[in-house]
């Protein structure tokens, strides 16, 4: 016998309307939200069993995208309810699994009372879904993640428009859910959603670590610089670190180990070497931040030995001061790769270094979900393999987990989440 659904739940909820001077104070845990109900066929009622913190929800609390509502949008959980009229069909392939998720939810799932504004991208036959939806003009045949991604009338879990993961309970369109092998414990399954935003690098063709000529010869390639050691920072290490890795492996194999120029390893630029000695196996270079400058103490001057030395730069320091310094690593006509979301600005930006060199700034935000399971199915037990070589370590990302908190705690997780020492803090609903 099916036991029955509560009617009220535990969420962390944002005031948008709040500005105090601590941001923690501008939510607060309700013990007595409503459940949510199931808007039409294409979604799922989630139970959600663990919740990650990110530097973008500790944003959020300071005002950033001006949210209200639960926050979160980092979560494995499993899927108890669909809507009455979905198919048996459907229920057989959903009802228990576990799940991660992608974040934005594209109105080509919106029920038809959805209150949505009307935007001239809405230039459709249809009246559930936006041109970029429906691929009106063909951007999805060219480009599969437009969809996935840009929606203009998006809703995105726990950022806008779009109750998140801090809670017993959430709904999520179908199409949105990845099912989590079973080999994958919840509390590294969390990591999915942080681990595709640095798979997305890849995804976008932001690096590449070879150069072919002729589909033969292959040279050296792109000489990268990662900013922050933080959490997305050292994903982002760890996926370009095995990339270089296998890169070199297939130049090895095609020189027969006769020669040949080999592709130059990334670099991750830091604070805290304890931080940077987390990827000490992940094939990446690890610097401590200072060595970029003239003098260590100061920090005026960058060294030649680094200025416009870099062909691609990933800003993924959380601090808007670290655009200005990724601009000067990067050389001219380079590329300069943003990961960074901040609600604060940055005093006197000058932006005279992007036209003068003419860099190349690119966005980059969500990555595929699918990937980063594949990566985390072999998160304990295998490296990354190339035709059956094992060419790096394991992720083991365990060693990021400072500590996990149970919602009820859920301020004292923001707090300990809010550290400078921390790595990812995850919150464990109860059962």
């Amino acid at each position: 016998m099916t036991t029955p659904l509560p009617t009220t739940m535990q969420a962390f909820v944002i005031d948008p309307q709040n500005h105090e001077d601590n941001p923690l104070d501008n939510g607060a845990l309700i013990t007595n939200h409503p459940l949510p109900t199931i808007p039409n066929e294409k979604y799922a009622l989630v139970k959600i069993l663990r919740a990650g913190i990110c530097n973008t929800d500790l944003e959020i609390l300071q005002g950033y995208m001006g949210f209200g509502g639960i926050l979160g949008h980092e979560f494995v959980g499993k899927v108890i309810q669909l809507h009455p009229t979905a198919s048996q069909s459907l229920h057989d392939q959903w009802i228990g699994q576990r799940v991660c998720g992608d974040i934005n939810i594209g109105c080509c799932n919106f029920s038809s009372d959805h209150d949505s504004s009307e935007s001239s991208n809405n230039d459709t036959s249809s009246t559930s879904s936006c041109r970029v939806c429906n691929n009106k003009f063909n951007y999805n045949q060219s480009n599969p993640q437009m969809s996935r991604n840009h929606c203009p009338n998006r809703t995105v879990i726990g950022i806008l428009n779009q109750n998140g993961t801090f809670a017993e309970y959430m709904t999520l369109p179908l199409s949105n859910l990845h099912v989590v092998h079973e080999s994958i414990p919840d509390e590294i399954a969390v990591f999915a959603e942080p681990l595709a935003a640095a798979c997305r690098v890849v995804e976008q063709g932001l690096v590449q670590f070879r150069y072919s000529d002729d589909g033969e010869e292959c040279r050296g390639g792109d000489r990268v610089a990662i900013l922050g050691d933080g959490k997305l920072g050292l994903c982002i290490a760890e996926i370009l670190g095995r990339e270089y890795l296998l890169a070199q492996q297939k130049q090895q194999e095609q020189q027969n180990g006769s020669g040949g120029i080999a592709p130059h390893a990334p670099i991750l630029f830091g604070k805290h070497e304890h931080k940077l000695d987390l990827v000490s196996d992940s094939g990446v270079q690890r610097r401590l931040v200072k060595e970029c400058y003239t003098n260590e103490i100061t920090q005026e001057e960058v060294s030649p030995h680094h200025a416009n030395q870099y062909d691609v730069v990933i800003d993924s320091t959380g601090n808007p001061n670290g655009l200005t310094l990724a601009m000067t690593l990067c050389r001219p006509m380079g590329r300069l790769v943003l990961k960074s979301t901040c609600a604060a600005g940055v005093k006197g930006f000058n932006s005279a270094p992007i036209v003068i060199d003419e860099l190349n700034v690119v966005g980059s935000r969500c990555g595929p979900i699918d990937r980063a399971l594949e990566l985390l199915e072999g998160n304990s037990t295998e490296g990354v393999a190339e035709n059956g070589v094992v060419v790096s370590a394991p992720l083991r990302m365990e060693k990021y987990i400072t500590e996990s908190f149970p919602l009820s705690r859920v301020r004292d997780a923001l707090e300990c989440a809010a550290k400078k020492s921390t790595m990812k803090v995850q919150l464990v609903m109860a059962d």
